[in-house]
């Protein structure tokens, strides 16, 4: 019987001290968790430390990443190769590879042009600067307005304004590339596109500082064009438009999260004959660009064109990389979408939510930037894509092909004796149709920005180019028959310019 009791008190006492141990390690986890559910809170209300101040003139990225690491990190990785079927830097040399031995139509349609010299594959916003310091295309004399979007400029035009920013904008075009770049490496802001260019030192918002953006964007808002992509100019249009529209003041933050991209990755002007120019007083869609330059003027009075084609003559408009136009005509703008949204996701830093500052492809990060919306898995969102993306590039090559043909057709017509006046209708359609190549050549989405959009100005470009081919073989036929094709373009209202102008980067 005693020997009962003991083993049962032994018992009641293992049952007790499991019991003791099994509260204790759940207090002590229900205390860690709320410890860190505490940290996790302060982390919240405290995202980042302010070790170091940064001010307007602090252009080095490694400063402000002392105050915002993940960041930092993350806008360092921009230096690392990536690239997807379409795009990007994959190779193993230290340059990218050369589209226009890719592409060698390229190469024909920007002949008399700096491009026809020297067109690569695109690396990361790290490179942005050194890149185009390296470029072949500064053996042709370039503009210092080429800096606008390659470096973290605003101090420089700071200093040639006199403090006054838009100022020293404005002078900036004046300047060689060289003598601009010298200028920018002995201030000591030759950084690529930096932190402060995006945020405001005094609390990290978004912001826009580029003069070029600023001008384009108040010349869209004044105009009448739809701007379904950017709701604050209705509002701002529907108002007294006492002053003109700001997106520093104006516009929303999701509208920001675009609008800081939109600062570089545009169509713009860019050489020695006037300052950079963004041509939005029209709207964004191709043919509105187009519509613009075509009544654009120089300051000396004689009609806009980027360079005269060097075989046939042509006026010709190049395109530079316009995919804030072409994403305001799809529906992923229309729905709101930012270009952060899909380029610099959000994720998880602690607590904290941060956008990634590792500007790529979202075809890299379809987890973050594609399935926070889209609930088809991964492999059925990149096959979507590729199949965009397919279709785009097929077109595109069928375009190479048809701007080829026109140039061809046209020399053709020179040598049988054609008259500078029985050419004209196929200039003006080499104008139209490489215009229209061009914009979506030199996009950077293969079409998925818009791919309704782009797939419309692919099929303008070829129509216009065979249409070209057949007026340059019509100009040597007798006058009752040289008659321009039917839906060719109706001669501008100025004559086309026979001057070359200078090159812009």
């Amino acid at each position: 019987m005693a020997d009962l009791e003991g083993k049962h008190w032994i018992n009641s006492r293992l049952v007790f001290g499991v019991l003791i141990a099994a509260v204790t390690a759940v207090t002590v986890g229900v205390t860690a968790l709320l410890m860190n559910i505490a940290e996790r809170k302060a982390e919240v209300r405290q995202p980042f430390v302010r070790v170091v101040d940064v001010t307007e003139d602090d252009t080095d990225p490694a400063k402000w990443g002392k105050n915002w690491p993940a960041q930092y990190d993350g806008y360092k990785r921009t230096a690392l190769r990536t690239a997807t079927r379409f795009g990007g830097h994959a190779g193993s040399e230290a340059l990218p590879e050369e589209k226009i031995e890719r592409d060698p139509w390229l190469e024909r349609m920007f002949r008399g042009y700096a491009f026809s010299i020297d067109y690569r594959d695109r690396r990361g916003h790290a490179y942005m600067l050194t890149d185009q310091e390296a470029t072949k295309r500064l053996t042709k004399p370039q503009s210092g307005s080429c800096l606008h979007c390659h470096a973290s400029i605003m101090p420089v035009y700071r200093e040639l304004g006199g403090g006054d920013a838009m100022a020293g904008f404005e002078k900036s075009f004046e300047l060689t590339y060289q003598d601009l770049n010298a200028k920018l490496h002995e201030s000591g802001h030759a950084h690529p596109v930096s932190c402060v260019d995006c945020h405001s030192p005094a609390d990290m918002s978004l912001r826009v500082t580029r003069p070029g953006f600023l001008r384009g964007i108040q010349a869209l808002a004044a105009s009448t064009a739809p701007v379904p992509a950017v709701p604050s100019i209705a509002i701002w249009r529907e108002g007294k438009r006492a002053a003109p529209y700001d997106p520093n003041v104006d516009a929303t933050r999701n509208e920001m999260r675009s609008f800081v991209c939109g600062q570089c990755h545009v169509e713009y002007y860019c050489a020695t004959k006037m300052p950079l120019t963004f041509p939005w007083g029209k709207g964004l869609t191709a043919t509105d660009i187009e519509a613009y330059w075509d009544e654009k003027d120089f300051p000396d009075g004689k009609d806009f064109v980027d360079y005269n084609h060097a075989e046939t003559g042509a006026p010709v408009l190049k395109a530079q990389h316009p995919e804030f136009e072409l994403w305001s005509q799809g529906i992923h703008a229309r729905n709101g979408v930012s270009c952060s949204d899909c380029h610099m996701p959000y994720m998880r830093e602690g607590a904290a939510k941060v956008s990634d500052h590792w500007v790529r492809s979202p075809l890299l990060n379809v987890n973050r930037s594609c399935q926070t919306c889209h609930r088809a898995n991964e492999q059925e969102l990149l096959a979507r894509v590729d199949v965009i993306q397919q279709r785009n590039y097929e077109l595109l090559q069928r375009g190479g092909a048809a701007i080829v043909g026109l140039i061809d057709s046209v020399l053709a017509a020179k040598a049988a004796g054609a008259s500078p006046q029985a050419l004209e209708p196929a200039l003006r359609l080499q104008r139209r149709a490489q215009w229209r190549l061009d914009f979506i050549a030199a996009e950077n989405s293969m079409g998925f920005h818009a791919p309704q959009e782009a797939a419309k100005i692919l099929a303008e470009a070829i129509d216009y180019a065979r249409q070209g081919e057949l007026a340059a073989l019509s100009s040597t036929l007798p006058a009752r028959a040289a008659v321009p094709p039917s839906g060719a373009p109706a001669a501008p209202a100025k004559p086309g310019p026979t001057v070359p102008a200078a090159q812009k980067n």
